[in-house]
């Protein structure tokens, strides 16, 4: 016996009204988990200030010249000094070179070129190590005299003979120093693992990468085509067609529209 046109729109909505709970339920699931998430910290109801809430939970970032002048602040320098060492690290750019000379420097200053360099000494003491160099050679060097490498035969290359590792002439470092070609090469190995930008890490710059929205793999022989849908949005239920669907007063077109937007979603 065939249900009556009434019953079919009754067992219709029934059906949707439990769907739509299910949907709720999940809805409610991930919000308490994406808000767990941000430090195990409370939810906030109003619009503006959970925006602001999750802006604030956002890591800030700090560049490097804030970086170095943290550390200068921890220093038992005078206040001339402090001052000095502000002027030298506004002249340091984003790789962490110094742009200008002391003897520029010490022009806008009542101080001459060796005062600033004292000061200098101290600020190319913070982190990152090599900070406050003039060329990639004192920088490197500044690294190597950090480990206690400051005499070592990568020293020694760098000192004399970055031009020829930039070329990779082993053999006349080797020859120049007195030394052996496989002493030159693990030298080598330590300069290379040297940063030659010690304040990159503080430019903020991200990189950009594309997620593929497909996948293929081989597997058993074949290649399956995957839909990778880690980086979708998740789909989310107003909390006003929430409250709609719950209002017993909600007339029945207002909730038959609302089924027909979830499902097509």
């Amino acid at each position: 016996m065939e249900n009556a046109p009434g019953e079919e729109s009754d067992n219709s909505e029934l059906e949707f009204e439990k769907e739509f709970e299910a949907l709720a339920k999940i809805d409610d699931e991930w919000r308490d988990y994406f808000f767990q998430n941000l430090d195990n910290a409370p939810y906030i109801p109003d619009s503006e200030e959970r925006h602001q809430f999750l802006m604030d939970s956002l890591p800030q970032h700090e560049s490097l010249q804030e970086h170095l002048l943290a550390q200068l602040k921890l220093t038992d320098l005078s206040v001339e000094d402090r001052q000095i060492g502000e002027l030298i690290i506004g002249s340091i750019d984003e790789n962490g070179y110094l742009t200008s000379s002391l003897e520029e420097l010490a022009t806008t200053q009542p101080y001459n070129a060796d005062h600033l360099r004292d000061v200098l000494t101290i600020i190319q003491d913070f982190h990152p190590t090599g900070i406050g160099a003039s060329s990639l050679q004192e920088c490197l060097l500044l690294q190597l005299e950090r480990m206690d490498q400051g005499e070592s035969v990568a020293a020694k290359i760098v000192r004399q003979h970055l031009d020829n590792l930039g070329r990779h002439n082993i053999k006349a470092i080797a020859k120049s120093l007195g030394i052996s070609r496989e002493e030159v090469e693990r030298a080598a190995e330590l300069i290379h693992a040297l940063d030659p930008q010690p304040g990159r890490a503080f430019s903020g710059e991200v990189a950009s990468y594309i997620t593929p929205e497909i996948i293929v793999r081989k597997i058993d022989g074949k290649y399956i085509v995957i839909l990778d849908d880690s980086q979708l949005p998740h789909l989310r239920i107003s909390r006003h067609y929430r409250k709609l669907m719950a209002d017993p007063e909600t007339p029945k077109k207002v909730k038959e529209y609302i089924r027909n937007r979830l499902r097509a979603s």
